[in-house]
């Protein structure tokens, strides 16, 4: 009985670097915190996961998040849906948070276990007077191991708040609150060592299938005043298989953009995402040249609600499969723009 009990609160700990895991090197001649801590060091150091889990730290990766590629992600997942499968009551993963909001997201398309997954990390590295890696550990497992975190995908927790992977930003630099959900808010949070989750989550459909073209890449483009499209010439010859682009308010761009657009679509899928970061695509509103109703009627797949980051992290996962061709970009891309 208590061994079903103890097996009832396993939770792995996978990491795979960032600020979390960094300290301070004297061989380091830039002077700055560099990566240091492993996975075991990083639970030690919360002697309180003890008395709540049984721990299971695994040094993942030993990386910088901006270092992270697609190949690691398809890794963590495939170790993920094992962990899964051997009975694990949830998975935490522990990174910098340069790059969690992709993670995250990539992991809630790659990840369809009702299982909690759930990815933290640090503002402030653990020299740092304030650090706040070891409280974002102890809520990500509060999370990992709560029922009401089961069937809602990859979660975000930072600062004992919990954001959804499909709606979370980083949107500061430094700051310990750097993460917010502009289009609808956190989805709840952890109070005395609970998680309290407020709202209701639909599950959207998870990318299967292997990956059969693994350099294929997406461009991410950002439409600013005065672009007349060169930036999309240039990347038509520089090899890219799909290519997101963020357009001004609710999908708008500049005559000359447009045109570029509508040569680019004839080559490779091209969705349209607005830069602002919150709100979504508009479908139906405006209809001069450039428009949100000119650029889907020369074939741009709209990306809905999705930012500009997570419609780029989509569209790799779906051309790293062979998964370029209109409709099946057009299907992948409908639940978020319904």
């Amino acid at each position: 009985m208590q061994e079903a009990k103890m097996e009832n609160k396993r939770i792995a700990v996978l990491a795979l670097g960032g600020t979390i895991a960094m300290g301070n090197d004297a061989a380091d001649r830039n002077g700055g915190v560099v990566l240091s801590l492993t996975a075991r060091a990083l639970v030690d150091a919360v002697p309180a996961l003890a008395a709540i889990a049984d721990i299971e730290a695994t040094g993942f990766r030993q990386l910088p998040s901006a270092h992270l590629g697609y190949d690691d992600l398809d890794a963590l997942a495939a170790a993920i849906d094992r962990l899964g499968e051997a009975g694990c009551r949830g998975v935490v993963v522990t990174q910098g948070t340069d790059t969690i909001e992709e993670t995250a997201f990539v992991l809630d398309r790659l990840v369809g276990l009702d299982m909690p997954v759930v990815i933290t990390g640090a503002m402030r590295n653990p020299t740092a007077t304030g650090a706040d890696g070891p409280a974002n550990l102890l809520a990500a497992v509060q999370v990992a191991l709560s029922e009401a975190a089961r069937g809602k995908g990859c979660l975000v927790v930072m600062n004992d708040e919990i954001h959804a992977a499909r709606f979370v930003r980083k949107m500061h630099t430094s700051r310990p609150d750097a993460f917010s959900s502009p289009s609808c808010g956190r989805i709840g949070w952890v109070t005395e060592g609970r998680a309290r989750i407020a709202v209701g989550l639909a599950r959207m459909p998870a990318v299967s299938g292997p990956v059969t073209r693994p350099h294929a890449r997406a461009a991410l483009v950002k439409v600013a005043l005065g672009d007349r499209g060169e930036q999309i010439e240039a990347l038509l010859e520089a090899g890219f298989d799909g290519m997101v682009v963020e357009a001004t308010g609710g999908g708008h761009v500049a005559t000359e953009v447009a045109d570029a657009l509508e040569k680019a679509v004839r080559r490779m899928p091209v969705v349209l995402a607005s830069r602002t970061g919150g709100g979504e695509v508009l479908a139906r509103t405006y209809g001069f040249k450039g428009s949100e109703i000119d650029l889907l009627g020369r074939g741009l797949t709209s990306a809905g609600f999705l930012d500009g980051l997570k419609a780029k992290a989509l569209l790799t996962l779906l051309v790293r499969r062979g998964l370029a061709a209109h409709a099946d970009v057009a299907r992948a891309f409908a639940p978020w723009a319904a």
